[in-house]
């Protein structure tokens, strides 16, 4: 696979649930062309596209993988994605980059949750879609219920272009509406024949169903079709292209790709339907341009996915979207600003690298060993400082915190971390400051047993998991005053400070407020910020609640000071003490952190999403419908209830719905929750007393 300008240049995205059989129909289109002996199976860990151990492992795909393969003049860049809902990122990733996408779906199951889910993300990814009806071979395959199902679902635009000969294990092959001819399999090899009798109702009836869909594309076709004059097999062929790239049609494909039944017309089609991106979208500085996808131009490409191996080091994946790459070719970086040498260009089969002369616009390339790019860079030319508009991805729905089990990890922890959130974009890792957590979000559980999986054989870092805390805050009540002495006479210089001080509620929000009243010296100025240094660092765990302390005025009027033993670690120390005093003085309240959260789900789940929210102790602001028909719920949530809610909704919905969640505000806390907060609080301390015993 040395050069690719003469060839027709395609990138697919497979996307479906989880069992489809998206991974079997890949091994299908690269045995079908010859890139492999024959086709691996998933469940015995053979299959090309799932090689990395947590695949083998769990027999399921768990990310992106690339296999190119070249057929009838067009080379195709097979982006198989994993269909567990904990790893849509990986879909939003390939499909950032196709030129088509196909929706597998299965005969035996018909459209899933997961499957409606994933028609959404190619919605929303504007891309063209074809939809390929697999597993007809299976015992329980239903076609025609299928065909019902995914009409009824995902609309009008979805249009047979072949039928099933049989059934079951008694399928034989597929009757091709456009032509009006069977294609058998009986012998292994295909061979053409006229619609049997059987189906030849059917098959008439949508072929003209799909004539007419097709003719409406094109007004002169349309206007000749009406006049009686029906169109060759060639201009519908060459419509359908066009509406299939105008989303204005899905075409639905079958077979089975277990037993090869289908593929070669599937790979053939795939030739036709998947046409290339014409125009590139990017920015320079403030502005938004198109540039030509030519071959011939100036090159541009984007770094769409970063493969961590453990023997070569950083691979990254580059869409190549501008002119043409070759080895030892130098770009920048348009982030950092620095050049990068493209020493090797490679493509992938799986795990399989196959070196390249070139690559043109259009293609994808493996490039290893890039000094410092990451997922979404963009490489330009020198003095060409345009940037592609980042890969969207999904929030993640679940987090935990993660501690190194040994001292010794510990350094190696936020390294290891840092390299995984390279090779997964659905992963998110930030260090809590406040409640001194390392915490790891994803898009499920699936997703981050994976990561901690990976984690421990990739990067040997063994971790272990706990909840993630919550922030609570506290305020107080009423005003209060207190005194804090501090003394202490160890022999010499002693230490010496008295600091006497009000304390006053502000309103939600407030903040923080440090007010100097102090007259005549009884506090000298030099000592004034040491007392609110004191002050703010009592603040940070406050009282007997524990939690920070917001919205409150503190006010120092007086105070008494030593000329020879006072300092400012004196005075610091006194300002600590006299707040904790006021503040258990103050009647402090517990304030429970309130996120906003935007559910989306289709309009058949409000119910249970609505008695979910209100079970969560949720207040609804309201909901709407949105312009795909979906019911937008927006709510107040106490952020504690929110800790799995991304994993209930999903089971709730049958993986239909999703949210999103910012912080909103802080409200008073009920008190037999914080009874119950507190109690757990304590047990925790002693049962980590214990351990350390």
């Amino acid at each position: 696979m040395n050069s690719t300008r003469s060839l027709h240049v395609h990138k697919v995205a497979l996307v479906g649930p989880a069992g489809a059989g998206k991974t079997t129909l890949a091994e299908a289109l690269l045995a079908n062309s010859h890139v492999i002996a024959r086709k691996g199976r998933v469940e015995d860990g053979t299959a090309v596209c799932d090689f990395e151990p947590e695949e083998l492992a769990r027999h399921s795909s768990l990310s992106l993988a690339l296999a190119a393969y070249e057929h009838e003049g067009h080379k195709v860049n097979l982006l198989d994605t994993p269909g567990l809902p904990d790893f849509v990122a990986e879909v939003e990733a390939a499909l950032a980059v196709a030129d088509l996408a196909v929706l597998v779906v299965s005969a035996a199951e018909g459209v899933t949750g997961q499957g409606e889910t994933l028609w959404r993300v190619v919605e929303q990814a504007g891309i063209p879609c074809v939809v390929f009806v697999n597993k007809l071979d299976h015992e329980r395959a239903d076609y025609e219920g299928t065909l019902a199902q995914l009409r009824a679902t995902f609309g009008p635009t979805l249009a047979p272009v072949e039928l099933p000969l049989g059934a079951g294990p008694a399928l034989a092959g597929i009757a091709d509406v456009l032509a009006e001819e069977a294609v058998s399999y009986d012998g292994g090899n295909p061979a053409v024949g006229p619609i049997p009798d059987t189906l030849a109702a059917r098959e008439h009836e949508v072929h003209d169903d799909l004539v007419e869909r097709i003719v409406v594309a094109d007004d002169g076709l349309m206007e000749r079709y009406l006049e009686g004059a029906p169109p060759t097999l060639a201009e519908l062929s060459a419509t359908l292209a066009t509406g299939v790239a105008a989303r204005a049609v899905v075409p639905i494909l079958c077979g089975s790709a277990l037993r090869d039944v289908g593929i070669d017309r599937f790979a053939h089609l795939l030739g036709e339907l998947a046409v290339s991106h014409h125009r590139v979208r990017v920015r320079a500085g403030d502005q938004e341009l198109e540039l030509d996808q030519d071959a011939a131009g100036e090159p541009l490409a984007r770094v769409f996915k970063t493969i961590v191996d453990p023997f070569v080091g950083r691979i990254s994946l580059l869409e190549v979207l501008r002119g043409t790459l070759r080895p030892d070719i130098q770009l920048v970086n348009t982030r950092t600003h620095t050049e990068e040498r493209l020493h090797v260009l490679e493509s992938l089969v799986g795990k399989t690298t196959v070196p390249l002369a070139e690559a043109v616009a259009g293609d994808v390339v493996a490039v290893p060993k890039l000094h410092d790019v990451r997922t979404g860079d963009t490489l330009a030319p020198r003095g060409s400082p345009v940037e592609v508009e980042p890969i969207p991805i999904s929030a993640p729905s679940l987090s935990v915190a993660i501690r190194a089990r040994t001292t010794g990890d510990e350094d190696k922890l936020m390294t290891a971390l840092q390299r995984l959130q390279e090779e997964d974009p659905g992963l998110r890792v930030e260090r809590n400051d406040e409640t001194h957590q390392v915490v790891l979000s994803g898009m499920g559980e699936t997703h981050l047993q994976v990561a901690l999986d990976r984690l421990a054989t990739k990067f040997h870092v063994a971790t272990d998991v706990e909840p993630v805390r919550v922030p609570y805050r506290q305020t107080i009540a009423t005003a209060s005053a207190a005194e804090g002495r501090h003394k202490k006479q160890t022999g010499g210089h002693g230490q010496f400070g008295v600091v006497h001080l009000r304390l006053e509620p502000l309103e939600r929000g407030g903040g923080f407020a440090f007010v100097d009243e102090v007259v005549g010296g009884a506090i000298p100025r030099q000592f004034i910020p040491a007392v609110e240094k004191g002050v703010r660092r009592a603040m940070t765990h406050g009282g007997a609640l524990g939690f920070p302390v917001v919205d409150v005025r503190v006010i120092v009027d007086d105070g008494k000071h030593h000329p020879v033993d006072s300092s400012e670690a004196s005075f610091e120390q006194a300002g600590a003490l006299a707040f904790n005093e006021a503040l258990d003085k103050a009647a402090p309240i517990a304030l429970e952190p309130i996120s906003r959260v935007e559910v989306l789900c289709a309009a058949r789940f409000l119910g249970e999403v609505l008695g979910d929210l209100n079970a969560r102790r949720g207040r609804v602001l309201g909901s709407d419908q949105n312009s795909r028909g979906e019911q937008s719920i927006v709510a107040l949530v106490p952020t504690s209830e929110l800790a799995r809610y991304g994993v209930d909704l999903r089971a709730l919905t049958a993986g239909n719905g999703r949210f999103r969640a910012q912080h909103d505000h802080y409200e008073p806390l009920p008190g037999h929750l914080l009874e119950r907060l507190l109690a757990a609080e304590k047990e925790g301390q002693k049962a980590t007393a214990g351990a350390t015993r």
